[in-house]
């Protein structure tokens, strides 16, 4: 072989192995381009471990947007709680501090451009829109902290601007501020918020879920510098705000009974007292008073035992204004008339059980309308027993006693009423004229609504309606009603009281111009410490006016009034609330002769 033919055979086979190895890189490239084209795929295509995801989440800055809580109005829309929205601005001077400037979105001719905006543009445009002195912002956004306070309380207007700024480092927080304008005016009925979020008490909490609202949310996407990415995710979802509670009181006749009842507790160191007043044709609660009524804006300031309404929490028995629920029913039962005669001793006894009245007297033909107007147990337990025990518990729950009345309050009490299988040889009697069963002063003027109402009981209402934040008014149905006793009985029983005011011992009711039907009441209240025996008395006068179409229920309640329980009367009370009520809502003076029933038989 020559020495040409071997450098031939040399060069091709070097030619070879540079092909080979050629293929070997470009396979191995191939690979490698694949393994990266796959992972590229996974990660950005499927995304199998949700890293791009994660990613997103860690770039978007979220930002609360709090509902508005709904507002507590009043009959005639008198503000009795509301909020207001603020914002605080804050600053994370980490970020702001470092950029010298920023991208943002404005508009240019109509179209969306990104804009070159310096660090001073910026500082400047903050303080015009917060209303600050520029070099003061200026000190507030630089530094090194993450967290700081640049303004407070700040309304939804001003911050939206803030936040149009989308200045790096600049961030919102949204506060509600609960505000009562009327104070103390049902305070207990409004209640208040726990830390300025939760309903604590009253309304605020058992309406707490109509009138918080739901908050809303502003999320925005930031870069790895901490800078608001201009093109990046911006989304808003609005905050709907809460709804308003509109109640069925009257502010300022509630302001009245208020004072009313306080000045009246005071003057008779009594332990506390109540007013309600009731609209008879509606069943709608005008005012319900108590005394030491907090102020929602500062609750602490009185007792725990205070800060309720015992308008329905506190039950109590409830005296001799329970009569005219005895009355009623040997009426309806056709057990007796409003002149029958019933021939009373000195001193009642009955199945060994002895009854007195709280004033001596003899032998006497009284009329039923007199055992009433004179307030006497003895002639009551006399009428009483012409009906069994069950009849006797029968028409206790037929006007609605040991039945809670629902109005929206929390804690309201049912009262007690104890089987009648239950009832021992005095209690069987003593439940006629309101001892041995207790209720709350709403029970007693629910009752007296259905005799003013031609003898159809109204479930007694507190909230009249729900006003959508778009004003769209939305009517609290009314509970059903139902007949107690017929139109002739509730008639014949207002006769009855109006009578107890013109012939009886209840004159201390009359209001000129009016015709006037009341009861009072006295009962024994048993000590708080669970002691035997009794500490004291519950005092209470119930009317209605005018009877020649009754408008509207008052009753006086005082616990534990001192001195003598004979001297003691809520009569000026009740004229001085039932007459402005009269006036408040323009009710014609009566027409047609008062009632008066005589009180003795011949």
């Amino acid at each position: 072989m020559s020495v040409a033919q071997g450098k031939s055979k040399a060069s091709k086979k070097k030619a070879a192995n540079a092909t080979k190895r050629l293929r070997l890189g470009l396979s191995i490239m191939l690979a490698l381009l694949l393994v990266v084209g796959g992972k590229l795929f996974l990660v950005q295509g499927l995304d199998v471990g949700g890293m791009a995801e994660a990613a997103l989440d860690n770039r978007l800055r979220p930002t609360v947007l709090p509902a508005e809580r709904g507002s507590i109005l009043d009959a005639g829309g008198a503000v009795l709680a509301n909020s207001v929205i603020r914002y605080n601005i804050t600053v994370d001077q980490s970020v702001n501090t470092k950029t010298e400037s920023f991208k943002r979105l404005e508009k240019v001719n109509g179209k969306d451009e990104l804009v070159t905006v310096s660090r001073d543009q910026g500082i400047a445009e903050l303080a015009a829109a917060l209303g600050m002195d520029t070099e003061d912002v200026r000190k507030s956004v630089t530094g090194t902290r993450t967290y700081y306070i640049v303004a407070k309380d700040l309304r939804p207007d001003v911050e939206n601007r803030v936040s149009e700024l989308q200045i790096p480092g600049i961030f919102s927080e949204g506060t509600s501020k609960r505000v009562y304008p009327n104070g103390s005016v049902a305070g207990g009925i409004v209640g208040f918020l726990e830390n300025g979020t939760t309903g604590q008490a009253g309304l605020e909490q058992t309406q707490d879920e109509i009138l918080r609202g739901t908050a809303g949310k502003r999320v925005f996407e930031i870069g790895a510098d901490g800078l608001r990415i201009p093109v990046g995710i911006d989304e808003l979802t609005p905050a709907q705000d809460g709804k308003d509670v509109k109640l069925t009181l009257n502010s300022d006749l509630q302001y009245f009974a208020q004072q009313a009842i306080q000045t009246q507790a005071d003057k008779l160191s009594a332990e506390w007292g109540v007013i309600i007043v009731s609209d008879v044709k509606t069943g709608n609660l005008i005012a319900m008073a108590d005394t030491n009524t907090p102020d929602p804006n500062d609750p602490g300031k009185v007792a725990a035992k205070d800060r309720g309404v015992r308008s329905v929490t506190a039950a109590y028995e409830p005296g001799s204004v329970e009569k005219m629920i005895t009355a009623a029913a040997v009426i309806e039962e056709g057990k007796a008339k409003p002149l029958d005669t019933f021939v009373i001793p000195p001193s009642l006894v009955v199945d060994g059980q002895q009854f007195d009245d709280s004033f001596s007297h003899g032998t006497e033909k009284r009329t039923l309308a007199g055992i009433l107007g004179w307030s006497m147990n003895t002639g009551t337990v006399m009428a009483g027993q012409r009906l069994s025990k069950d009849q006797r518990h029968d028409w206790l729950q037929k006007f609605g006693i040991g039945e809670a009345p629902e109005i929206g309050l929390p804690a309201e009490a049912k009262g007690i009423l104890t089987p009648a299988d239950q009832w021992d040889g005095r209690q069987q009697y003593t439940v006629l004229f309101g001892q041995g069963v207790s209720q709350s002063t709403l029970q007693t003027v629910r009752a007296y609504q259905s005799i003013a109402n031609d003898g159809v009981m109204l479930q007694p209402r507190l909230i009249d309606s729900y006003i959508s934040p778009d004003g769209t008014e939305e009517k609290v149905a009314a509970k059903p009603s139902r007949r107690v006793v017929s139109e002739q009985t509730a008639q014949q029983v207002r006769d009855i009281l109006e009578s107890a005011v013109t012939e009886g011992q209840i004159k201390e009711a009359a209001i000129d111009g009016y015709r006037v039907g009341a009861k009072t009441g006295t009962s024994q209240s048993p000590c708080d410490d669970g002691t035997a025996g009794f500490c004291g008395y519950t005092a209470s006068m119930v009317g209605m006016a005018p009877m020649d179409d009754p408008r509207f229920i008052v009753e006086v309640v005082l616990q534990r009034p001192k001195g003598s329980i004979y001297g003691i009367t809520n009569g000026p009370v009740f004229r001085s609330v039932m007459s402005q009520a009269l006036r408040t809502y323009n009710v014609p003076p009566s027409k047609g002769t008062p009632v008066r029933l005589p009180q003795f038989a011949k």
